[in-house]
């Protein structure tokens, strides 16, 4: 008989669970993970895991808005106080591979999600957290392009897109690969490639 799961107040009990997907989302397929999984994973009953999330949806909505709050918040503080927007860029993009290296259920998670026929809570969620970073990326871009650091004529929507392109590519590389440390090796030159085609050649 398993041990029964510690009593906790509501919200730490929320945390939890969205803790429990993000670590069996690492390892397995996303869609493929049930109420019954994540119940068993915090040894719980799924009735005790319902009284703190009304549905699976609940649930899977709760874990993009963790992904969205602890994802700006790095990226954020990554680009706080730096001395330029080429470095600011730069800070992002090494925090942003760091924070899927750490999460790597996280992203599988988003691209479940986008990839979903049907608007969810979860899919809105994510649309809205690729609007939010492509909008921050597009202000430093235009910060660089003002000071000139990055070039006068760089397409700010092109090269927003292809930073999260980017990211995603490493991350998608990663999984193929089978081994998420992949993403801190490669960062850093893979960013150095990217920096070459935005900068100023001045």
């Amino acid at each position: 008989m398993r041990p029964r799961a510690k009593y906790l107040p509501s919200d730490e009990r929320r945390a939890v669970t969205v803790d429990a997907v993000v670590k069996l989302a690492a390892s397995q397929d996303p869609g493929a993970i049930t109420t019954a999984a994540i119940a068993e994973h915090m040894n719980l009953t799924q009735g005790a895991l319902f009284r703190h999330f009304p549905s699976k949806a609940a649930v899977w909505q709760a874990v993009m808005e963790w992904a969205t709050d602890r994802l700006m918040g790095r990226i954020e503080r990554a680009a706080l106080g730096v001395g330029s927007p080429l470095a600011a860029l730069e800070a992002m993009f090494l925090s942003h591979a760091e924070f899927a290296a750490e999460h790597p259920g996280i992203p599988k998670i988003m691209f479940g999600e986008l990839q979903r026929a049907e608007v969810t809570p979860a899919k809105r969620i994510a649309k809205a957290l690729l609007h939010r970073y492509g909008q921050r990326l597009r202000e430093v871009l235009e910060e660089g392009k003002v000071c000139g650091e990055l070039a006068g004529d760089l397409d700010v929507e092109a090269a927003a897109t292809l930073f999260i392109g980017t990211i995603q590519g490493l991350v998608m590389q990663s999984m193929l690969a089978g081994d998420v440390s992949r993403i801190r090796e490669d960062a850093p030159r893979v960013f150095a490639i990217y920096r070459r085609g935005v900068r100023s050649a001045s």
